[in-house]
């Protein structure tokens, strides 16, 4: 259509005015930059989001069911799993038992959570153990002079625990003597070592066997939480839901996102204010655009006046003016989303950008770039280029072919 070839003519004729060419060049690279910077500050926000999801649930459930007096633990916990294994989603209810210890090793000590989970054979694990970083789970899982112990990465690093040697951990209230209580020691063999990426767990969590827990806790066959795993992590507030009609009144379900509302509400309001400040240079953008366009409604006035008098209609100018814009927007989304997509592959595959892990938990910055995402950044930069264009094109349609030619 001749509207589309007048359009490209304009944008790629020289031109008496070169500050007209230098702006357009201006609005390509500036549409260019904002659909790029979208597309890295979302898959930043993106890819905290994933891997923050995978630790967590590498150590923790997508559900878990805890008592809501946690001295007094969950009793029966057998009856109570066999009900919930056959909720929907529900893929597996296991059992577990967590408490503060104090571990000491050959170089320091220092705090750590110690999970009791099932370690037998066939029975669903952690996902943190599926993968140890060293040693194996059959340590822990049989039970020889000392039983056997699997520490996080950061947490062996600090306390100088190696593979196969003697830990201790201090039970502050490992038993009740003539005084009071008394805190216990118990010594235990490093059967292995995980890693999941998030510093909290890998720094502060250590695993054993449930049945050794309990007795390193003074305890019976009592668990405090049983974990439900699910075939779909976003179904856990219906399972949360169903949950809640199978157990008593002192028991209560808890989704993961529950757990760590804070740092997901956190990483959902960060990636909004991204997405509004970035998107103000897709304004600027459109400014740009719009200068050009008015600019040259009034270098071509006289070509529009011509065509105007040659029989074209109103609508037929305004799309031509239409185009240009859109033409500038289609090339520089087009360039910003190669180049954002290309970044951020190489910044995540290379991981370009370490981070301090006590700080923010993770090694270094991940990007998780989604193609959705570029679907609609590029359309919300197609719309607020379009958008500029409709003044000028307006303008354009205003001008009157005998003034125009009066003294050609």
């Amino acid at each position: 259509m001749f509207e589309l070839f007048i359009a490209r003519r304009y944008l790629r004729a020289k031109r008496k005015q070169v500050v007209i060419s230098v702006i357009t060049v201006i609005s390509v690279i500036g549409v260019a930059a904002g659909v790029m910077a979208l597309v890295i500050a979302v898959a930043i926000t993106n890819g905290f989001s994933a891997t923050l999801q995978k630790n967590l649930l590498g150590a923790t459930a997508a559900v878990s069911v805890e008592a809501k007096d946690p001295a007094n633990g969950i009793d029966h916990w057998e009856q109570i799993a066999a009900k919930l294994v056959k909720l929907p989603h529900v893929t597996s209810a296991t059992p577990s038992l967590y408490d503060p210890a104090y571990i000491s090793g050959p170089v320091r000590s220092t705090g750590v959570i110690i999970k009791g989970v099932s370690l037998a054979p066939g029975v669903p694990i952690p996902d943190a153990l599926a993968h140890l970083k060293a040693g194996s789970l059959e340590p822990a899982r049989e039970s020889g002079n000392l039983p056997g112990i699997i520490l996080g990465a950061r947490l062996a690093e600090y306390i100088g625990a190696v593979i196969d040697k003697p830990v201790t951990l201090t039970i502050a209230e490992g038993y009740l003597g003539p005084t009071g209580w008394e805190p216990s020691f118990k010594r235990f063999i490093v059967a292995g070592i995980f890693e999941t990426g998030f510093y909290d767990v890998d720094n502060g969590w250590a695993f054993t066997s449930l049945s050794v827990a309990q007795k390193t806790f003074g305890l019976h066959d009592v668990v405090n939480a049983i974990e439900l795993r699910l075939d779909d992590i976003y179904k856990a507030p219906e399972v949360e839901k169903e949950a809640e009609k199978v157990l008593g009144p002192n028991l209560d379900a808890i989704t993961w996102e529950e757990q760590n509302h804070q740092i997901l509400n956190a990483l959902k309001t960060e990636r909004i204010v991204t997405v509004i400040t970035i998107g103000l240079i897709q304004i600027v953008a459109a400014l740009n655009i719009l200068i050009t366009l008015v600019m040259m409604v009034m270098e071509k006035h006289r070509d529009i006046a011509i065509l105007m008098s040659m029989g074209a209609r109103a609508a037929q100018i305004r799309k031509i003016f239409v185009l240009e814009g859109a033409l500038i927007g289609v090339v520089g989304t087009a360039i910003g989303l190669t180049v954002g997509y290309v970044f951020c592959y190489f910044a995540n595959a290379y991981r370009l950008f370490p981070l301090d892990e006590t700080v923010y938990s993770l090694a270094y910055v991940p990007f998780d770039s989604r193609w959705i995402d570029g679907l609609w950044i590029a359309g919300a930069a197609l719309a607020v280029s379009l958008i500029a264009t409709l003044y000028p094109a307006r303008s354009a349609t205003r001008i009157a072919p005998v003034e125009a030619l009066r003294y050609e």
